[in-house]
């Protein structure tokens, strides 16, 4: 099965995007100023006003008015400067949330990508979980997609072949059936992780999946696995003993 795998666009890296704090005020006040002002032209069409009584004096009473207005208008003011403040701060706070999510993903990506790396196939098998864990926690696309291009970029190493059940190589096919078994669980992950629906936890529908030149020697279940939304590549995959 071959599929042409057309180059992806990451998204653009997350950045803190605010305004100064004189703008974002200043365009604050203006939208608090039009707001009023409809709601007051509306009220006078609405209440049917034909003019305004200018002859009219004023009064302790509407003095008292103008006074509480006036107050209204400062408290109001005020709480239009702690909304954008509280916003601002929240705004910051996400952020900072944010780089601190992906610092540490990079620290458990760093400790994955060095087990993968090990002698052991104890250790690599520990290395292929940990990267689909992080896959399956990272706080965007653009690092879930790292951790998967990882896993199919091992998929794709080159190996040394089964030497074969000779006494001779017992050693050395001992070891080929352990490497396998690590090939065989990044398969298998990969289709457990697409046929989960897209948007759920752990879900990988909609990442690329670059199988490029992998030999799969074994059983591949891809059943109920879906692949919309991204680009798929089997190109040059060579299928055997399953």
């Amino acid at each position: 099965m071959t599929v042409s795998r057309k180059p992806r666009s990451l998204p653009d890296e997350q950045k803190l995007r605010l305004w100064g704090v004189g703008w974002a005020l200043a365009l604050t006040f203006a939208a608090a100023v039009l707001a009023a002002g409809g709601t007051l032209y509306s009220l006078v069409v609405l209440l049917d006003f034909q003019k305004i009584d200018t002859t009219a004096k004023l009064d302790a009473k509407t003095l008292f008015d103008l006074v509480k207005l006036s107050f209204g208008v400062v408290a109001g003011a005020g709480a239009l400067v702690a909304l954008v403040v509280a916003y601002r701060r929240q705004r910051v706070d996400e952020a900072g949330a944010h780089r601190e999510a992906t610092r540490l993903h990079t620290e458990r990506f760093s400790q994955a990508v060095d087990k993968l790396g090990s002698d052991s196939p104890a250790v690599r098998l520990g290395g292929v979980h940990a990267l689909a864990g992080l896959a399956d926690d990272a706080p965007d696309d653009s690092l879930r997609q790292t951790c998967i291009d990882v896993l199919c970029a091992y998929l794709q190493l080159p190996f040394t072949p089964d030497p074969g059940t000779d006494p001779a190589h017992q050693e050395e096919h001992h070891r080929y059936l352990a490497f396998r078994k690590v090939r065989h669980t990044i398969l298998r992950l990969i289709g457990d992780h697409y046929r989960r629906p897209k948007g759920t936890h752990r879900s990988w529908q909609g990442c690329d999946l670059d199988l490029t030149g992998v030999t799969i020697d074994g059983d591949l279940d891809f059943h109920g696995a879906t692949f919309s939304g991204s680009t798929v590549s089997f190109d040059g995959a060579t299928f055997a003993g399953g």
